[in-house]
């Protein structure tokens, strides 16, 4: 039986707060916690309830189902949870191609948008500072492991996008150039801005290549698109264009 004590700390990993204190961060299922284990994340400590998990790493405790449900943050727990240890804080290289993030605040489009970094390639994701936590239980489940490929640094956004005043910062707005008659660069930032509000009138003021992604429905009824599903098509024709030039 897990002492109350751990249930405490496990559970208080469900608020940024405690995260923030603590400097641990949890992540359940196979895939994700072995994708970390593999990782340069450090494991805190690792809980199984299936003793054939025992292999995965000398620091876990086996523990029963009801003691996963205490400690779980999914309505239907999986067999293995691992406490992590939240990375250093590392330092921005803007060369080649950089997501930024203004203000997502979404769980789920957070976890997406870092497993389409992983895909396509892009090694930093710059987020604003209120967008949603990347290691809220949530986004971890969201990335599958791709947590651990990408570099995430949040910041204040509209510094960043300043001091990068000689760079090429491209925006994704409803009124841009069509994005598949662009000349797209292998280096650049691409601001993708709020679920409901887009980019801010702020960071928009920063962008100097506006795009948009045109809509083919003949009815055209659409507003917008969600951002995580934006975010793969922009990315898409980036690396389509740098592999045709």
């Amino acid at each position: 039986m897990l002492p109350k004590s751990q249930i405490k700390l496990i559970t208080s990993l469900s608020q940024k707060k405690y995260r923030n204190e603590s400097k641990l961060f949890i992540a359940e299922g196979f895939k994700t916690v072995t994708e970390l284990l593999d990782s340069h994340i450090q494991l805190h400590h690792l809980y199984i309830t299936n003793p054939d998990y025992h292999y995965l790493n000398k620091n876990h405790t086996l523990i029963s189902d009801k003691d996963l449900k205490k400690i779980s943050a999914l309505k239907t727990p999986n067999n293995i949870l691992g406490v992590f240890k939240i990375p250093e804080h590392h330092d921005i290289n803007i060369h080649g191609l950089v997501i930024a993030l203004d203000a997502i605040r979404d769980p789920g489009n957070l976890g997406t948008i870092i497993r389409l970094c992983d895909w396509f390639g892009v090694a930093h994701l710059v987020c604003s500072e209120n967008t949603v936590d990347c290691y809220n239980s949530k986004v971890v489940q969201a990335t599958m492991g791709s947590l651990s490929r990408v570099k995430i640094s949040y910041l204040d956004l509209e510094e960043f996008l300043t001091e990068n005043k000689e760079g090429l910062t491209f925006g994704t707005f409803m009124d841009g150039a069509n994005v598949y008659n662009e000349t797209l660069p292998k280096s650049g930032i691409i601001v993708m801005g709020n679920e409901a509000n887009g980019i801010s009138e702020i960071i928009s003021k920063l962008v100097n290549r506006r795009i948009a992604i045109p809509r083919f429905g003949a009815l055209k009824a659409t507003e917008s698109l969600n951002v995580a599903t934006a975010t793969a098509i922009v990315l898409s024709e980036f690396r389509r264009f740098s592999t045709e030039t």
